[in-house]
């Protein structure tokens, strides 16, 4: 409850206080790319369940000859560039945490097509609300592996505070301003999620009903929190 307070209250504050950012970039997003301004994709929240996350768009939708979306480096303009890395892309999201959909701290939402992918470690992630910014956010961003950010994702799961949100809040400022780790090395933006299949999301599922999602197993971990970043 008091997360979801913080939530709101954060929510709320940045919206108020950057509105004439908002009309800013949306005008130079309209410029740049036309109509619709806002890129809108289906993520995995909550237990794993489909919601719709909502940026500023990036990229262009320039097409091959056969009608087929052209790769992410050939569609990410400069000034697609330069609104990632000043992360103002991922601000209508504010209002995903205003929706209950997301949190303002917690693990970064992924495509839906990466769930049958986790291991039934990594789908531990799912058992928060996914985050505007966190820790593997402060903590490498998407310059590191996606083995180290799912650890990172799932060490927050259960260590999670007030006071290690503030932390987090304060970190990504700095790592904003700093513009580091905006895109993994060789990629335009991160590389895709391979995984493993050797578990279905199913069998995943019907062990999370079992036991990720009791409110006793959190705790036990919970006793035992380490808030360092």
């Amino acid at each position: 409850m008091r997360k979801r307070i913080f939530d709101v209250s954060i929510a709320l504050m940045a919206l108020i206080l950057l509105l004439p950012i908002f009309i800013l970039v949306a005008y130079k997003v309209r410029k740049n790319f036309g109509a619709p301004v806002l890129f809108r994709q289906a993520r995995s929240g909550l237990n794993g369940k489909t919601f719709e996350i909502i940026k500023f768009r990036t990229m262009s939708d320039e097409k091959d000859s056969e009608g087929n979306l052209l790769p992410d480096e050939y569609r990410l303009t400069e000034f697609g560039r330069q609104l990632r890395a000043s992360s103002l892309d991922e601000l209508p999201q504010l209002w995903n945490v205003l929706k209950g959909e997301m949190s303002i701290v917690g693990p970064r939402p992924q495509l839906m097509e990466y769930l049958p992918l986790y291991s039934e470690e990594q789908f531990k992630r799912h058992l928060i609300h996914p985050g505007v910014t966190g820790h593997a956010q402060v903590n490498g961003r998407n310059n590191i592996s996606w083995e180290k950010r799912f650890e990172l994702d799932i060490w927050y799961v259960y260590n999670r505070s007030m006071w290690l949100d503030i932390q987090i809040l304060f970190k990504t400022a700095r790592i904003v301003i700093t513009k580091h780790g905006i895109c993994a090395e060789g990629e335009a933006t991160m590389s895709r999620f391979t995984g493993n299949k050797r578990r279905s999301y199913k069998v995943i599922n019907a062990s999370v009903r079992r036991s990720l999602l009791s409110r006793r197993y959190l705790n036990r971990h919970f006793s035992k929190r380490n808030t360092h970043v």
